[in-house]
């Protein structure tokens, strides 16, 4: 790749993180689910307090991809993991190692930190991805179950004073 680099979103990245991320629920047949604004997008990454931090791959300036992670916790290590919630690259661009070094930026950033492992979560169908992750030495987690509460099941529970 000519001119490539990997920058923290800012928050005048956020029309154009958006867009990847509104490519990746495409990707993944979940367009459905997205209802992130820029907004929302601008609220939680920087705003008051941030939840989540950003970084962009840019080729010639361009955008073309992203990965968004935060930080989490292990009480059985007693130290720091690191969520990556989502990585996307533009399909134009996959396989010329873009990916891999959204990934890899994202691992220094939770080395530098103390932290233990990185987590993410993939669709079990994308096989692309399984075959990535693979190859950068990570395996599936086997023993747990991945599970979400969302909806009207969440509204009830975060009332539930019992």
């Amino acid at each position: 790749m000519s001119d490539f680099r990997i920058d923290t979103a800012t928050d005048a990245d956020v029309p154009a993180l958006l867009r990847l991320i509104r490519g990746l629920a495409e990707y993944e047949r979940l367009s459905h689910l997205v209802v992130a604004t820029e907004e929302a997008l601008r609220a939680a990454l920087f705003g008051h307090r941030p939840v989540a931090e950003a970084i962009l791959a840019r080729v010639d300036g361009e955008v073309v991809g992203f990965a968004v992670f935060f930080p989490s916790f292990s009480t059985f290590a007693g130290r720091p993991n690191m969520y990556l919630e989502d990585l996307y690259v533009e399909p134009q661009w996959r396989r010329r190692g873009a990916g891999r070094k959204l990934f890899a930026h994202v691992a220094r950033v939770a080395a530098a930190r103390g932290c233990g492992q990185m987590s993410w979560s993939v669709l079990h169908w994308n096989e692309p991805a399984l075959n990535f992750y693979r190859g950068l030495g990570a395996a599936p987690v086997k023993d747990w179950v991945g599970y979400h509460l969302s909806g009207e099941s969440f509204r009830r529970l975060a009332k539930d004073e019992g």
